[in-house]
């Protein structure tokens, strides 16, 4: 779990609008005169516990295991950059009445510790008991890389874990919760298992996945698929000429037919790879955020066979 120091780490100005925040609900709760120990727990608009997520991917997980029994939102909306967030005050507010809060967990979200500092929320960390992989280039060398979830081999991992979470908040519904996941584990294995037979069928050089992000390492490492990235986690600064060059070296030496980026992140810096190797820019890959409803990513299920779509055509010859 958490490191109960790093939860208690804040800059002044944080603690004071944070201590604030909350003395403002306190005081609410007070004067409505609910939410005081011994009452029953604080419910979502639809009269059902509301559990909060970090960002809107584990929000649809945990909405596929929690079906009608439970509301679960997202603190970060739709197309957010979840690494730098800026909680708000309201983010606050909303999760000081929330039953349960899930997140990543390995550094993803450098605002959680913050986040939940002074809240008496329990957490949950959904990356616990997956198989970690470091980071092994810049300055984050040596420190876990946080993108687990676009592994589906790892995300098995993550509804077990939601699934345990669920069963502690509501053991009234264990079995709603267990034959959810259930289910859910079943879809995840179809896709890796879709996945390592399309990918079957490529060359050797094929078998390279060029990012701007290094975000798919987990996915790399299940899928048995060699990795290259400009960064390797996003952050402010762009990329340096050094970072540009040798993601150059690297697909002109593998011959690596097709490159990508993602979704929320300039792809100018891999558009210059694209011209200093002549290899095609095979598409936008989704990581950190689902789409709205109507885009083409609006489930985690959905994200992955995309991102698998993309990455399966493009290497094969193709680009979308």
């Amino acid at each position: 779990m958490t490191n109960p120091q790093r939860l208690r780490a804040a800059t002044p100005r944080w603690r004071r609008s944070l201590a604030a925040t909350l003395a403002a609900i306190a005081l609410t709760a007070t004067l409505a005169g609910c939410d005081s120990p011994g009452t029953a727990p604080a419910q979502g608009a639809s009269d059902r516990p509301v559990v909060l997520t970090t960002f809107t991917v584990l929000a649809d997980i945990a909405q596929n295991v929690a079906g009608d029994k439970l509301e679960v939102q997202s603190i970060t909306k739709v197309g957010a950059e979840i690494h730098g967030y800026e909680p708000t005050p309201q983010d606050i507010a909303k999760a000081s009445k929330a039953q349960l809060i899930l997140d990543n967990g390995l550094n993803l979200e450098a605002w959680f510790g913050k986040f939940v500092a002074e809240l008496d929320v329990p957490h949950v960390v959904l990356s616990d008991g997956i198989e970690v992989m470091d980071i092994t280039e810049d300055a984050n060398a040596g420190k876990p890389n946080p993108h687990a979830w676009m592994s589906p081999v790892n995300v098995q991992h993550y509804v077990a874990n939601i699934r345990d979470a669920f069963i502690e908040l509501d053991p009234e519904n264990r079995e709603h919760y267990t034959t959810n996941a259930s289910a859910y584990t079943a879809e995840l294995k179809a896709l890796q298992e879709n996945l390592l037979d399309g990918l079957a069928g490529l060359k050797e050089n094929e078998r390279a996945l060029v990012t701007c992000e290094g975000a798919f390492s987990y996915l790399a490492r299940d899928a048995g698929l060699k990795e290259k990235y400009i960064w390797a986690v996003n952050a402010e600064q762009q990329a340096t000429p050094r970072q540009i060059v040798s993601v150059i070296e690297f697909v002109k030496e593998n011959q690596v037919p097709a490159v990508f980026c993602e979704s929320t992140v300039s792809d100018a810096p891999m558009q210059q790879v694209v011209q200093g190797t002549g290899a095609a820019y095979g598409g936008t890959l989704f990581v950190d955020s689902l789409s709205e409803a109507d885009g083409p990513v609006p489930t985690y299920l959905q994200m992955i066979r995309h991102d698998s779509d993309v990455i399966l055509e493009a290497l094969a010859g193709g680009t979308k």
